[in-house]
């Protein structure tokens, strides 16, 4: 020991003690280095490998549970994978943490630090920190039934307390979801007052189509059929339709037109791509049928004055 150059930091630590207790100082870690370090090495190797296999295994299992939920269910093929993938990130989570807490404890008790105390203490501290943490508590119970009976899944649109958006992450904490503008929005499980899915195995984008009072009605939804109808046998368009178009007739009177409400089932998230392309194509048939859409109109009296009178305007004067 006494032939090892020591830095000026170790030469100042060796001067303080006795060389009885450097020795034996020495000795010590040299032991430790000896029969700890490798043991601390290889449980970090094998929490490593044992990570990546139960990556590997989730891998391998997915396709088959995928599988398995979809007998019977040909064509929820999204739904099933959505759930799936939420699942599984919550599960790869739950291993994640409980390989590194079991590889902490090993490598406290190989490198000396008697680890009863610490579980002890954990356990006080652990049911103090439930007293004091009980809305954490809340959000953990709240995300794990809201897993448990599937209502939101990675890749849906929801409105969570009437903030829409693109769910990006779901856990057994928080919520979120991105909107339109790229503005991220984090919710707390426990908080969720109100939960609504725009895309669970099926949405269906609504219309309500204004018309003329001049318009003849059953022409004017003869014409939205034909268009649905048109829009389903499209090759890029109909594989997205599940459904005919439901036309639910005259829907209200308005003060310059006549509303007509229908409804299109499509798959789950392309309501907004069908109907930009629907109401496309809709003017455009309406225009070759003559069909008009309305405009704001008013009929203006003129008060004569002299004589106390109104006078409706001549016709093709009204403004």
């Amino acid at each position: 020991m006494n032939s090892v150059s020591l830095s000026p930091g170790a030469s100042k630590i060796r001067n303080l003690l006795s060389p009885e207790v450097w020795d034996r100082l020495g000795e010590r870690l040299f032991a430790w280095a000896i029969h700890a370090l490798p043991a601390v090495f290889l449980i970090l190797v094998l929490s490593g490998a044992l990570l990546r296999i139960a990556r590997s295994l989730l891998r391998r299992i997915k396709p088959h549970m995928i599988k398995h939920m979809l007998e019977g269910r040909p064509d929820a093929t999204l739904e099933v994978e959505k759930r799936v993938d939420t699942l599984f990130g919550i599960l790869q989570g739950i291993l994640n943490v409980l390989v590194a807490s079991v590889a902490l404890m090993l490598i406290l008790r190989n490198i000396g630090i008697d680890i009863a105390p610490i579980l002890a203490g954990a356990g006080v501290v652990g049911l103090a920190v439930g007293f004091g943490a009980q809305e954490l508590v809340r959000d953990v119970i709240s995300g794990f039934f809201m897993l448990l009976e599937n209502h939101i899944r990675t890749g849906d649109v929801v409105q969570v307390n009437g903030t829409g958006g693109l769910v990006e992450k779901v856990g057994l904490r928080t919520i979120v979801l991105r909107d339109t503008t790229g503005t991220v929005h984090v919710f707390q499980n426990g908080k969720v007052s109100t939960l609504a899915n725009m895309t669970k195995e099926w949405s269906a984008v609504v219309f309500d189509i204004g018309v003329a009072y001049s318009t003849d009605i059953p022409q004017a939804i003869s014409t939205m059929l034909a268009v649905a109808k048109q829009l389903q046998a499209d090759e890029q368009w109909g594989p997205r339709i599940l459904e005919p178009m439901e036309v639910f007739g005259v829907e209200s009177f308005g003060a310059s037109e006549i509303v007509i409400k229908g409804r299109l089932k499509t798959r789950p998230a392309e309501q907004w791509n069908i109907g930009r392309e629907y109401r496309k194509r809709l003017k455009l048939a309406f225009d070759e049928a003559g069909i008009s859409f309305p405009f704001p109109q008013r009929t203006v009296w003129l008060r004569d004055d002299t004589r106390g009178l109104l006078t409706a305007p001549a016709p093709g004067e009204d403004d």
